[in-house]
């Protein structure tokens, strides 16, 4: 209890550090050995245990346990420390019950700092041993004599008058029912229209856990209590029913909303309760409900829209069928959740349905497409309508929503735009592929017509093969557009027949020096073999590549096969190859490749091409000692 040389022990707690602080060296100053501090009724309840204090000074209130009930396990634990109350609640209801429990004296908080270790010591002597006399006056850390150590006190004091100035309302006279509770939920003060709507006295309801009144919504309390302690919450309530006697059906409704008392440092000194009986407006209510249960049945039955009710917070109070298609979630897991809930996380942070509400109630109604989240955890764009609803009063009772997945209709409004979008950008490269080669023939056979005689036989081929190689171009351009258009609605029709792989191949270089160019396709086809394909679609890829290698690529070109357990058909060309930034969407519609342009539908023609005969189309970059490649793999005919 005492150390060797006669200091008193002194254990600490309360739930503000600066009032631990004031007190702490105002005791030290007196003498007083302070071996431990807390800030709720656990750590109280563990010091007691641990140093067994002379004097255990406890605040009445604290967070998660108060000092009202922490007091019996203290004694429990320790039963030879006095333990002393320190309090800002001037309620002789609250001394009395914690002297009932055990308590040796009550404190209020409003006493002079200076005069507290002698009252503290007057509790340990009042029915305890002799104690040591406190040291002398020398000892003290502030000369209360000089103009410095009064305005010190001054300042202390006044730090500590601000736990206290608030406990002072009055409101006895209230016709609504009002409590002061400690931050744990425990009554120390209660005024007569709450002891009214309770069948007992002010008196009768000091030290009463405010739970207990609450017929089960104990819990509910806990959580309130939790949100104004521990996340800063400056205002909350719920309802409950009211007591009633032993095998009476509760009746009375009172909505309870609790406000806290906080000092400069946002620490909660304690909580203010209202009570308000709301039992009429629920029975107004109750009827509307009633009223609306017609309608409640024939939205229910309703599955191509999810048609629910909100209270006035956007509290889920009724759920249909088609609600709980569209969202995944049955009635019972979602009626009493707010409807943030069906929000994307960061529509939640922003508040965003919380406006939506704010919008409804302000212009009569709200309309938005959005994302929202099933409770699988999956997405779909919905189409909203919020709608404020008012009773015969015309009162604000709630709202109505109406929620449609238009998550179907969205994807083919998207692929109805990329489709658009792919079309017109067909026709602007269409437009530009047909220009050049078109202006080539007009050029050419405008100078053949007006300089026939004049031009040398040299001169005159070269102009006819720049025609003939245009009209190649046109060829091949015309064959993509017709095969591309097909593909797309899969009405491609193949015709399949045995071909020899060397004739292929012979012909297709036959028809890329037929159209005129300067290039030279060197054939290496001496391996035979036999395909089952369509001749004209796989002619069609194979002049794609080719005409590719002749505009993008850089000689020598090369067009060889070979086989095995399937056919290779490869052209190279002695070009640098595809950008690599390209490569990934090489055979994808549009992808143009190369500085001259294309309509981007080649490649992915010869890709659709090889895939229809079940074979593939590849790309090769060029590495060290091989050129760059494109490949076409087919299986072996027959």
């Amino acid at each position: 209890m005492s150390d060797a040389v006669g200091r008193t022990s002194v254990v600490l707690v309360d739930d503000s550090q600066d009032v631990r602080s004031l007190v702490r060296r105002r005791l030290e100053a007196a003498g007083l050995e302070v071996v431990g501090e807390g800030e709720d009724g656990d750590e109280a309840i563990m010091l007691a245990y641990r140093h067994e204090p002379a004097l255990l000074l406890l605040d009445a209130s604290m967070p998660r346990v108060d000092g009202i009930e922490a007091l019996p396990a203290i004694l429990a634990v320790s039963p030879e420390t006095k333990v002393v109350m320190f309090t800002g609640f001037e309620e002789d209801g609250l001394a009395a019950r914690a002297r009932e429990l055990g308590a040796s004296d009550v404190v209020e908080k409003s006493i002079r700092l200076e005069d507290l270790p002698a009252r503290l010591l007057r509790s340990l002597s009042s029915d305890g041993p002799a104690l040591p006399t406190p040291p002398p006056p020398a000892l003290k850390v502030v000369d209360d004599t000089s103009d410095v150590g009064q305005r010190a006190l001054a300042r202390e004091q006044a730090i500590l008058s601000e736990h206290v100035q608030q406990f002072r309302e009055l409101f006895d006279r209230a016709e609504i029912g009002m409590a002061t509770l400690t931050s744990n939920g425990t009554i120390v003060r209660a005024n007569r229209a709450l002891a009214g709507l309770m069948s007992c006295t002010p008196d009768d309801l000091v030290g009463v856990d405010y739970g207990r009144l609450t017929l089960g919504q104990g819990d509910e309390l806990d959580r309130r209590l939790e949100d104004i302690t521990a996340n800063g919450s400056d205002l909350t309530s719920f309802e409950h029913y009211l007591p009633v006697p032993a095998g009476e059906k509760p009746s009375r409704v009172v909505r309870a909303t609790l406000a806290p008392i906080r000092d400069p440092w946002r620490h909660v000194l304690y909580v203010f309760v209202q009570v308000n009986d709301v039992t009429a407006q629920r029975e107004v209510e109750s009827d509307l409900r009633r009223s609306e249960e017609n309608f409640r049945r024939l939205v229910t039955a309703v599955g191509e829209y999810a048609i629910f009710l909100l209270d006035t917070d956007g509290i889920v109070s009724s759920w249909n069928s088609g609600a709980e298609r569209i969202k995944l979630y049955a009635a019972h897991e979602i009626v009493g959740r707010h409807f943030r809930t069906f929000y994307l996380p960061e529509e939640q942070e922003e508040k965003h349905p919380e406006h939506n509400l704010e919008l409804a109630l302000r212009e009569g109604s709200f309309a938005e497409e959005g994302w929202r989240v099933r409770k699988d955890g999956t997405r779909f764009w919905a189409s909203v309508v919020i709608t404020p609803v008012y009773d015969d009063a015309h009162h604000h009772v709630g709202f109505a929503k109406v929620t449609r997945d238009q998550t179907e209709q969205r994807e083919h409004e998207e692929e109805r735009r990329k489709f658009i979008d792919q079309r017109i950008h067909l026709l602007a490269v269409t437009a530009h592929e047909l220009r050049n080669p078109t202006a080539v023939i007009d050029g050419s056979a405008g100078a053949l017509r007006s300089s026939w005689d004049e031009m040398s036989a040299a001169e005159r081929d070269e102009l006819l093969g720049s025609i003939r190689g245009s009209a190649h171009r046109l060829r091949l351009l015309a064959a993509d557009l017709a095969t591309a258009a097909r593909s797309h609605s899969e009405t491609l029709p193949l015709r399949f027949e045995d071909v020899s792989l060397v004739d292929t191949l012979r012909s297709a270089a036959a028809r890329s020096h037929a159209a005129g160019t300067d290039v030279t396709v060197t054939l290496d086809a001496h391996e035979e073999a036999t395909l089952h394909v369509d001749p004209e679609r796989l002619a069609q890829a194979l002049d794609n590549l080719l005409e590719n290698a002749v505009r993008h690529g850089e000689p020598p070109i090369s067009l060889m096969g070979s086989s095995g357990d399937d056919v290779s058909i490869r052209i190279t060309d002695g070009g640098s190859g595809v950008p690599a930034e390209l490569v990934p969407r090489l055979f994808q519609p549009f992808a143009n490749v190369g500085t001259a342009g294309g309509s981007g539908l080649g490649l992915n023609l010869v890709r659709e091409i090889a895939r229809r005969h079940g074979g593939e189309a590849v790309y090769h970059p060029p590495t060290e000692g091989e050129p760059v490649a494109f490949e076409i793999r087919l299986p072996l005919g027959a």
